[in-house]
């Protein structure tokens, strides 16, 4: 990699896909400049604080902040840059079908800044197609600049050390955009792994999909078991043990979050809506809510205080987008006479002490499992679909 590439700037990076890198890519020498539209979260970043929880992050990001680290709200910030990566994803509208005009919004925002040479990258999600789709539009308005497609497929909270310890799928509208897409990435990846674009696109959302998938088996198990009054989690240990075969049956458990669900309506939408199995693992995780409820009536809702353990979308994180949390507590709130709700690592004057609910729940629901929860002893029935108490996911 040239000299001249380690300068990067990357769009939206005070978040949880583009921080991390910022970081990780500082660490390597790289003079890094975070743009972001969000003042507050570029001021924390340049106080040295990682706003949600990501390890090992803030310790990176205090060692190299006002260094050869930097966070901007100004869109000069890319000016000088030879390096552009942009983390703006593709999302799905309210009919769950996939939007590319954020991409197209943002290249408008910083047009004056950019120029001929830079190396464009997209990091985050797109639609199969999309970024073909958005070379042909910027070559229209910033003639000679190069773009590549390298996805993150990086776990939330963990994103540090697995940018460097996994592979990195890398790909290019040409083979100079390759060629330094690799180079860049080669810097902190521990493999490079080259495919076109539209296969590196396909690549990602089947990454995800496949886990929606394999959670949506799980949970369509549970249901099984739940309606007939037996303990998945214990027909889940003893199938699963010391038998290599069934390594890749997860628990169950609410399926959510903001990219698995969202990524697998974008393979339905690329496949004609043909993409039946995503749509039916779509159905069984976001119904699990309703069966936890309609598991939880055999106590009298009407006149019960029900208490929500954890709020987040998955265990030990401060995460809340697209947490099933929050349909669940929607759902009891029709049939509860008060719901109280807890989680120590997500912010809200909403949120109550785990002592409070503990002392005023008449039951529980585990809504994220948070290794605090573990050594738990609750005094009330406990409803626990990921079994994070030993309980076993039937009412106990």
């Amino acid at each position: 990699m040239s000299s001249t590439d380690r300068k990067i700037s990357i769009i939206g990076g005070c978040g949880h896909v583009g921080l991390p890198l910022a970081v990780t890519l500082a660490a390597k020498g790289c003079d890094v400049t975070i743009v972001d539209i969000d003042a507050n979260a570029v001021a924390a970043v340049n106080a040295g604080k990682v706003g949600f929880v990501e390890r090992g992050a803030e310790e990176l990001l205090r060692r190299h902040i006002g260094g050869n680290l930097r966070a901007t709200t100004e869109s000069e910030g890319v000016v000088g840059t030879d390096v552009v990566i942009c983390v703006v994803g593709t999302p799905i509208d309210e009919h769950l079908n996939p939007q590319v005009n954020k991409l197209r919004l943002v290249v408008e925002q910083l047009r004056g800044y950019l120029r001929a040479g830079q190396l464009f990258v997209l990091r985050s999600t797109v639609f199969p197609g999309a970024t073909q789709h958005f070379a042909r539009w910027l070559e229209d308005r910033i003639p000679g600049m190069d773009l590549a497609f390298c996805p993150e497929r990086v776990a939330q909270g963990y994103a540090v050390e697995e940018i460097g310890s996994l592979p990195q799928i890398v790909s290019g509208v040409t083979p100079r955009a390759l060629a330094r897409a690799r180079a860049l990435f080669e810097l902190v990846a521990a493999e490079i792994v080259e495919l076109s674009t539209t296969e590196a696109e396909l690549g990602k959302l089947f990454c995800n999909a496949w886990r929606y998938i394999s959670f949506g088996v799980a949970n369509q198990f549970y249901s099984l078991c739940a309606d007939n009054n037996i303990d998945y989690a214990r027909v889940h240990a003893a199938i699963c043990k010391d038998y290599p075969r069934m390594r890749g049956l997860p628990g169950a458990g609410l399926a959510a979050g903001p990219c698995l669900f969202k990524d697998t309506m974008q393979l339905a939408a690329y496949y004609q809506n043909n993409f039946s199995l995503g749509q039916a693992a779509m159905l069984v995780n976001e119904g699990l809510p309703r069966l936890l409820v309609a598991q939880m009536r055999r106590l009298g809702l009407a006149t019960k205080t029900v208490g929500i353990l954890g709020m987040a979308f998955k265990g030990d994180n401060d995460d809340t987008r697209e947490s099933l949390a929050f349909k669940l507590k929607k759902l009891l709130e029709l049939e509860c006479r008060r719901v109280l709700c807890t989680d120590p690592l997500v912010k809200g004057d909403w949120l109550l002490p785990l002592e409070q609910v503990l002392d005023e729940a008449d039951a529980l629901i585990v809504g994220a499992p948070h290794s605090r929860y573990r050594d738990l002893r609750p005094r009330q029935p406990v409803l626990d679909p990921w079994n994070l108490l030993g309980r076993g996911g039937l009412l106990a």
